[in-house]
């Protein structure tokens, strides 16, 4: 069968249905597209079924880009108060958990019912099942799926990226951006949880479900959060924050105890050996892990009754805040939240998200090298350039 729309989107994510939903406001005919049996299946198991919706801090500075200018325009134009307002017009009751994350208070359901009521309002049509077999463009977009041919002047591209396959995700919007000449940033996994190297998986792997507040650091890049020890690796806020920066082989620093100087008590009281060490160290980090890494970092050949000197010391309380680890890899797409690198910024417009090879090929969402720290900014970005798309088309 065809179908003839002003717009047709391909993919009912969290871009996609934002941008439907614009362009339909505008008296677009608009055609969404989704491949899996229900539109926004990956918020419905965000930010652990209650959705992390937006970040009340959204700033430029939370993305990462070839251009880290780029999100600036989009993100400018289209608020957290704008979505906020939204989810308050529809009187979805939510909450600030943390440094300012905005959470459902009660499911994440309620968020894409909220966005399929607007696309119904908008008049969207929405194509669930579709199987999508190839795009072309010769005087308007055509694109075929199984049995249905789709026309428009206009494509949106809003297929996600590779993060969390079981859910479908696919190269699909790639190689459709390769396919109409497009450059892509080299795609990997972002916000995900790194692997140990054989000799810290030795050491600690057995600690799975130890966690500690710490400071992450990669050159430039420092993160303050949580920090979990699991079975094969280290993940936690702080560990998948970093992990978007990080690249094979390169080494991270992590301070154990922020701000703390651990071995004061041992400068000021009679002891200076392991037992004292343990007890202060004990007061600082959970306690298996504590004996653990004074076991592999205290002062070598001193036995328990040894007086450690000061400058051992002084090097026991440096290596607490300079604990480094050489990740062995990550957890993989299958294990991070979001997909780093895709379709090249300056393929695109900043204000629009329309290409410059190709009038009225757009692209959003998490397909395009814009990519978000963790707590909510990458559904900020799906928002934001989703709706800078669908004024626009």
């Amino acid at each position: 069968m065809i179908h003839k729309f002003d717009v047709v989107v391909l993919g009912a994510g969290a871009a996609g249905l934002m941008c439907a939903i614009e362009a339909g406001k505008r008296g677009r005919r608009v055609a969404l597209l989704e491949r899996a049996e229900r539109p926004g299946k990956k918020i419905l198991i965000s930010g652990g079924g209650r959705c992390n919706f937006t970040n009340i801090y959204c700033q430029p500075e939370h993305f990462l880009s070839a251009n880290p200018h780029f999100a600036k325009s989009a993100l400018a134009r289209y608020t957290p108060a704008d979505f906020i307002a939204l989810v308050e017009k529809h009187r979805i009751p939510y909450h600030e958990k943390t440094l300012g994350q905005l959470f459902c208070d009660r499911s994440a359901n309620e968020i894409t019912q909220m966005l399929e009521e607007e696309c119904r309002a908008a008049g969207v049509k929405i194509y669930l099942n579709v199987n999508i077999r190839d795009a072309q463009r010769t005087e308007e977009f055509l694109v075929r799926a199984d049995s249905d041919q789709f026309h428009a002047p206009a494509l949106v591209v809003a297929t996600g990226g590779l993060s969390i396959p079981k859910l479908g995700a696919t190269s699909f919007g790639y190689d459709l951006a390769r396919q109409f000449g497009m450059k892509i940033q080299k795609t990997r996994p972002a916000l995900v949880p790194l692997l140990f190297g054989a000799a810290d998986r030795e050491h600690y792997a057995d600690l799975a479900g130890v966690a500690a507040e710490v400071v992450a650091t990669l050159g430039e890049q420092r993160f303050s959060e949580s920090m979990l020890i699991t079975h094969r690796g280290l993940s936690g806020p702080a560990i998948l924050q970093i992990s978007s920066y990080w690249n094979k082989g390169k080494p991270l620093h992590i301070d154990l105890a922020p701000r703390r100087d651990v071995a004061s008590a041992l400068r000021d009281g009679g002891a200076r050996n392991i037992a004292a060490a343990r007890a202060a160290f004990q007061g600082v980090l959970p306690k298996r892990f504590a004996t653990r890494w004074l076991d592999l970092h205290a002062p070598v050949g001193k036995g328990a009754k040894d007086t450690w000197s000061k400058q051992e010391l002084d090097e026991l309380e440096r290596q607490v805040h300079e604990w480094m680890v050489v990740p062995e890899d990550t957890e993989g797409y299958g294990k991070a939240e979001v997909t780093a690198g895709g379709v090249d910024t300056d393929e695109l417009s900043s204000k629009t998200m329309e290409t410059s090879k190709i009038r009225g090929l757009f692209f959003i969402g998490e397909v395009v090298d814009v990519t978000g720290h963790l707590g909510g900014f990458n559904f900020q970005w799906a928002w934001a350039s989703g709706a800078a798309a669908g004024r626009s088309v």
